[in-house]
């Protein structure tokens, strides 16, 4: 007996309205809300300019030290006594950095969030910093760096990412850092960047029913200490691709698979092409049903999983394939990922595969959409980005309503097979030869 299954077809999309959303400069700084009605639960999030680009070199991962660095107390309230405040509403430090921003945050039920918030902008704006507990962040973040990096992937992400922009550059090193950078932090470093960026007013993202929240009242909290700042930012960064594709070898003696990953630079986040650079992703890696995964997963069987998408952020972004394939099959899994951006490249899209991914992408889109505190981070893309009050509502329609022909000029523009910077992290002795062999391009030890 034969099992013939097909996959389901896509459904009709559902409704879904974005909240409307209010902006507001008060106290020196900006408000920017959701409203809610009746919902419970409220959502206060600082949102400052302190993102890891603005990290020393040689000191990467420093926001993130700084960012746990204000769950050990205040200039009020040991770390104890700080724990015991928030517990006693419900409510929790939130604190976080990527490459554009700072955020500390928290949630609450209305009537509690005026003092959740009084605790946030406390941790965030005075905090104890002491230099023992500094010092024991530190130290633990570089205990699970090493962990982490003890394992496939960093290295080669590591890699891949000076390749692309540089070793010289911020943008060229981990967003986190490495164990060796995060040991270089100083309490003195902590200072001085909690000094810089976390006592600027920012912007104060809230979510909740709007009709009983007082949003000047949360403001005045938010911003309270703090003088008006108007940062100067940098513009996104070019997008310049190789003329010629490089294989990277990562050395893992021993390692019974191979680690790929494989890129270029791509545009920013708020680039005009977002939705049909979306869809291509989603078609070529970016979900179960993509080529990638149907190719080298499901008809070679090379790997569990593979996945290649567009990553984009303020000033920049790449194509990034990634996957873990057996030794043996790292040549030959290589040839296939390469003729697949090649074929999607050349070829588009079929109106088959964007139906799923239109479908796909609009649906999590609204799924996503169902929280507060998926809500305010919509917002913190809104103000990250540059973007219109109407984004969200639009990106729905533009991903619903994307042409095969508007896809595939997006692959035909955005894809470069030629210029691709594959990373090999694995046992050189054994795929060394393998690799030269394709011919894909020169084979360089990192």
């Amino acid at each position: 007996m034969t099992l013939v299954s097909e996959r389901p077809g896509t459904g009709a999309p559902r409704p879904y309205t974005f909240p409307r959303i209010v902006r507001r400069d008060v106290a020196g700084g900006r408000v920017i809300a959701a409203h809610l009605p009746g919902q419970a639960l409220s959502v206060a999030t600082l949102l400052l300019d302190g993102g890891a680009g603005h990290e020393p070199g040689g000191r990467e991962g420093l926001a993130s030290v700084v960012a746990k660095a204000l769950e050990e107390g205040t200039t009020a309230r040991d770390a104890t006594a700080y724990a015991l405040a928030l517990e006693g509403l419900g409510a929790e430090l939130s604190t976080s950095s990527d490459w554009d921003t700072f955020v500390a945050g928290t949630s609450a039920p209305a009537h509690l969030l005026p003092r959740a918030l009084e605790l946030v902008a406390e941790a965030a704006r005075t905090p104890a910093l002491r230099p023992e507990d500094v010092e024991r962040v530190r130290d633990d973040e570089v205990t699970g760096l090493k962990m982490d990096w003890a394992s496939p992937g960093p290295r080669a992400d590591a890699a891949l990412r000076a390749a692309l922009f540089g070793a010289d550059s911020r943008y060229g090193r981990p967003l986190h850092g490495d164990p060796e950078s995060v040991a270089g932090v100083s309490v003195d470093d902590v200072l001085a960047f909690h000094r810089t960026w976390l006592t600027r007013p920012g912007v104060l993202i809230v979510v909740g029913d709007l009709d009983v929240l007082d949003l000047d009242a949360l403001a005045a909290i938010a911003f309270a200490g703090t003088e008006p700042a108007v940062l100067a930012q940098d513009g996104p960064l070019d997008v310049p691709i190789a003329d010629s594709r490089k294989i990277i070898l990562v050395d893992r003696p021993g390692s019974v698979q191979s680690t790929l990953r494989l890129g270029h630079r791509a545009p920013h986040r708020a680039h005009p092409d977002y939705v049909p650079m979306t869809l291509t992703g989603t078609v070529l890696g970016g979900a179960f049903t993509s080529r990638l995964n149907h190719l080298i997963r499901e008809v070679r069987g090379y790997t569990y999983g593979i996945r290649g998408d567009f990553g984009l952020a303020r000033r920049f972004g790449r194509l990034l394939i990634s996957a873990g394939v057996q030794t043996k099959f790292t040549a030959p899994a290589l040839v296939d990922t390469i003729g697949e951006v090649s074929r999607t490249r050349s070829g588009g899209v079929t109106s088959d595969e964007l139906a799923v991914a239109r479908a796909w992408r609009a649906g999590q889109l609204s799924v996503e959409m169902q929280t507060p505190g998926a809500i305010a981070g919509a917002l913190t893309t809104l103000v990250v980005h540059g973007l219109e009050d109407d984004y969200f509502p639009r990106l729905r329609e533009s991903l619903l309503s994307a042409t095969v022909d508007e896809v595939s000029a997006a692959a035909a523009a955005h894809l470069h097979p030629q210029g691709l910077t594959m990373v090999v992290e694995g046992d050189a002795a054994l795929i060394r030869d393998d690799l030269v062999a394709t011919g894909l391009g020169e084979v360089v030890d990192a």
